[in-house]
């Protein structure tokens, strides 16, 4: 886990909300469809509680109020959520951006959550590309975590996919994201390419 401490919270808040947050927002615009850039600390999407007083101000989400996305969404807006969450009095914090994702799209009851990320997919062994696992319940992510199978950056999208579908969301998938087609691919195959997570 990442230290974030007084200083840093606010330099998170300025590169999380108004670069990286404006970049993505504006590279979906140029494509031809209409991006808003939010913060979970709008409109109280995102409320958020410290995970631990040595981490600084790290935090994890308590509950999301989906409205303004669903507000965004219903007007054929695409909303685009750095994952900055506050607690009551308004103190921000850095929040792990895959436990976030997960957390919205179980409160918005979302049919997909979708992790783009550097590698194809779960591998049971995470040195052997070859072992890709294309199917998984929840069940066997809990044991891939609890095996250590899953490292690093891994672990806590497989732990936000288990909380989503088990919150209703009706599949998660693990996708590596710089390959062609990807989503088109996971979704109309039915191998698909990487990793597709559903309930028991």
């Amino acid at each position: 886990l990442r230290v974030t401490d007084a200083d840093t919270i606010d330099l998170v808040r300025m590169v999380l909300v108004g670069q990286v947050n404006r970049n993505i927002v504006s590279a979906v615009n140029v494509h031809g469809a209409l991006a808003v850039g939010l913060s979970g600390e709008d409109a109280n999407l995102i409320t958020a509680t410290r995970r631990d007083p040595s981490l600084g101000f790290v935090g994890d989400v308590e509950v999301v109020h989906p409205v303004i996305v669903e507000q965004l969404l219903a007007q054929g807006l695409i909303p685009v959520v750095a994952t900055i969450g506050s607690d009551p009095a308004g103190q921000a914090f850095n929040i792990n951006a895959d436990t976030a994702a997960g957390a919205l799209a179980a409160a918005l009851g979302a049919e997909k959550l979708v992790f783009l990320t550097d590698v194809s997919g779960v591998r049971s062994d995470p040195e052997d590309p070859d072992s890709l696992v294309h199917r998984a319940t929840v069940e066997d992510i809990d044991g891939l975590v609890a095996a250590g199978s899953a490292t690093g950056g891994m672990v806590p999208k497989l732990e936000a996919s288990a909380r989503a579908v088990r919150a209703g969301v009706g599949r998660a998938h693990i996708l590596d994201g710089r390959a062609p087609h990807a989503l088109l691919l996971e979704i109309f195959t039915d191998e698909g390419v990487g990793t597709m997570i559903g309930p028991s």
